[in-house]
């Protein structure tokens, strides 16, 4: 049995794609600083592994064919994303396993190009941008060296699964139990957006499909593309009742900025709120066949759930 060592299992992406490797059958090794399994891992094994501490990773995921990166500290404290990768290739290095890696838009910088494929070229032009390049840089030279295999699965904005400190639960579902909803820019603007159940099993496929994979790959998911209104109108439907479109105040994060750090980070990546962007594959389905895709209504609606507002009973799709 394949076995697969999840880092960052106590976060969002971290418990939807351990459980999706589960349910593919794979022995799911879920490595936190506590060594505490959460309760969506059921029948994972529980290691307790610190990403900032290089011989603690390399212990933790000892034994272990394949590593997903989960690893995601919050908004203010990116300066650890680069130690963090270093040492997930040293884990790698030193148990001999392939690296998976989500990956994410921050990369292309603004303007943004409106249609994200393989192809187009990172242009970051804000320091979480030049982070992501400099961490997906580290990949590419590790593999072109034939050290580590790694393969990128690239997303936008995550939503579903439990947890918080997504923008669709931040903002967007906020205050959707008072009627509201949120739109973070112009409610008519496309913003890319991933499913997290969905963008899990895309992962399952790629470590499935490894004979049609080269050492180092860049792949697009292609979510839900969607706008403010798209979304607004399947919120609708999941709560039966017609709710308030309202707007985030960009402007007192603004002027709030300069004195409050979190403000600072989330309004250096408002341009993805104002720019119109979309990802489009033309390898994912090459190599994993059928992407993924849950229908919008139902995504939302279990989105809506899982971050637990109550939503209609439900006649979900077979």
């Amino acid at each position: 049995m394949t076995k697969i060592a999840i880092l960052g299992a106590n976060g969002r992406l971290g418990r939807v794609v351990g459980k999706a490797f589960i349910d593919a059958g794979f022995d799911v090794r879920a490595v936190t600083r506590t060594g505490e399994v959460p309760a969506e891992l059921k029948g994972a094994i529980a290691v307790a592994g610190d990403a900032l501490d290089r011989e603690s990773l390399i212990r933790a995921t000892e034994g272990v064919d394949i590593i997903f990166n989960g690893l995601n500290p919050i908004y203010t404290d990116w300066g650890k994303c680069l130690p963090m990768a270093e040492n997930v290739m040293a884990a790698c290095r030193a148990n001999n396993t392939l690296h998976l890696f989500p990956g994410t838009v921050y990369n292309y910088g603004s303007p943004m190009p409106q249609v994200i494929t393989e192809a187009t070229p990172f242009h970051p032009t804000t320091e979480k941008g030049r982070i992501r390049c400099a961490m997906e840089d580290l990949f590419r030279r590790e593999a072109e060296a034939g050290r580590v295999r790694t393969l990128v699965l690239r997303a936008g904005d995550f939503f579903g699964g439990t947890g918080s400190g997504s923008w669709f639960d931040l903002v967007v579902a906020a205050k959707i139990g008072n009627g509201v909803y949120t739109a973070p820019g112009p409610a008519d603007l496309t913003h890319e957006w991933a499913y997290l159940p969905d963008f899990a099993v895309g992962f399952v496929g790629l470590a499935k499909n490894l004979d049609k994979l080269g050492f180092y790959e860049s792949i697009n998911f292609p979510g839900h593309a969607v706008t403010d209104l798209d979304i607004k109108a399947a919120a609708e439907k999941a709560l039966g009742r017609k709710l308030k479109l309202t707007f985030m105040p960009w402007w007192v994060l603004r002027a709030g900025s300069p004195f409050v750090a979190m403000w600072r980070e989330i309004v250096s990546m408002s341009y993805l709120r104002f720019e119109a962007h979309r990802l489009v594959s033309t390898r994912l389905e090459e190599v994993i066949g059928e992407i993924p895709h849950t229908p919008l209504d139902q995504a939302v609606k279990e989105a809506l759930r899982d971050i637990g507002v109550a939503v209609e009973p439900s006649r979900l799709a077979a």
